[in-house]
């Protein structure tokens, strides 16, 4: 990993280290101010919300006008919505944090995205670079709500009083500041021109490839994963009378895990297969989901947890190199906000699906119905064999 590239994963650190620890300190704040769970749920979904509807946009920008440009608008609307409940600690206010947190978060992965993939030559650096670029938010998930958990404890008079949250939140709108230092200097790529004569791009080309269907579909599917082991075991540990802390733990293996397995496939980028890794990940998360509900202690939980983190930490940099191999250079951007606009769509409505169906089936038949879900989705996987250049697109553009 060059210096370059490190300035540009620490610089995703910082950012998304904000939206992290405002997505901890915001609703607990809401809770302390006496708000109940159904306004708490809304106001963690906006995290996700605005990058829906930003996603495809940000990407056209970026393909328009590449990194420095976008991640100034991403690191201004970051620092304002942490400023805000810094200054207004509101449930209002809180709110318009976390839409503008959330959406400067999915911009600035983007644009960094779609950067690291046009620097990469081939389709081993391109699994290297994105397999360092995911360290980045697997480590920010833990520094961000890490810091902003001991302000709130520690900064204040008592534990939980206002002023402590004021400082979390003071100090998560510092470290967008950072990341603009660390990118205001990266060398912006060589515009793409548009083709002389052609039409105006449409969403609808980019879906009109069966490949990236096939592709947006996988990750949609092990994205869900992800979600359904957030959202149930908490519910299947607080059922076997597991404590919080316990519970912490088990999710804090997966999340560990799927941070080490990153930093270790950079090592073996030139003998991964991106089509192998993905139905690899796929039919070992229907397993691990089949058996899930079955574990009858907290250790077998916490072994199984962390065996579901690596296989699910090891899809998002093949899916990335899968994806800047398969579309165009000209709008990579706009290939990957329509990647992350589907899978965070998929974050604001699964839980509320997974809340009806767990009622009605249990979490043992939410686990199953799911991994199965998974499973028969890997022929789809195997198939992701991308036959163009990571620099040329499919064929026919």
């Amino acid at each position: 990993m060059n210096a370059a590239l490190a300035r540009l994963i620490l610089a995703h650190v910082c950012v998304h280290a904000c939206m992290a620890g405002t997505r901890l300190a915001a609703p607990l704040l809401a809770l302390r101010e006496g708000y109940g769970a159904m306004p708490v749920g809304f106001l963690l979904a906006l995290f996700a919300l605005t990058q829906v509807f930003l996603a495809l946009p940000a990407g056209r920008y970026a393909d328009r006008h590449g990194l420095r440009r976008p991640v100034v608008y991403a690191v201004v609307a970051a620092i304002v919505g942490a400023a805000l409940a810094a200054i207004w600690p509101s449930y209002p206010v809180l709110c318009v944090a976390a839409l503008a947190t959330g959406g400067a978060t999915g911009v600035a992965s983007i644009v960094l995205q779609r950067h690291v993939g046009r620097v990469a030559e081939g389709a081993t650096q391109l699994k290297q670079v994105f397999s360092w670029l995911a360290t980045g938010p697997a480590f920010s998930n833990f520094f961000g709500p890490f810091v902003a958990g001991l302000l709130i404890d520690h900064a204040g008079s008592a534990p939980g009083d206002l002023f402590g949250y004021r400082v979390a939140f003071g100090l998560m709108a510092t470290l967008p500041i950072i990341s603009w230092l660390l990118v205001r200097k990266a060398e912006e790529l060589p515009h793409i021109p548009d083709v002389p004569g052609a039409a105006k791009p449409r969403v609808w080309d980019l879906l009109h490839e069966p490949m990236l269907r096939r592709l947006l579909l996988v990750n949609w599917a092990l994205s869900s994963c992800w979600d359904v082991h957030t959202f149930v075991v908490p519910i299947l540990g607080h059922e076997r009378g597991l404590s919080a802390s316990v519970i912490g733990a088990i999710l804090g293996g997966f999340a560990i895990a799927a941070a080490v397995v990153r930093v270790v496939m950079p090592l073996l980028a030139e003998r991964l297969r991106e089509s192998v890794v993905i139905t690899g990940a796929m039919v070992a998360t229907a397993v691990l989901f089949a058996v899930y509900p079955l574990l009858p202690t907290a250790w077998t939980m916490g072994v199984v947890s962390v065996l579901l983190g690596l296989a699910l930490g090891s899809v998002q940099p093949m899916v990335m190199s899968t994806l800047h191999q398969i579309t165009p250079e000209h709008r990579h951007g706009e290939a990957l906000g329509l990647r992350l606009m589907s899978i965070n769509a998929s974050s604001v409505a699964m839980p509320m699906l997974f809340g009806a169906l767990s009622s009605l089936i249990g979490v043992a038949g939410l686990f199953w119905i799911v991994g199965l879900a998974v499973g028969s989705g890997s022929r789809a996987a195997w198939l992701l064999k991308p036959v163009a250049s990571a620099r040329g697109g499919p064929p026919g553009h």
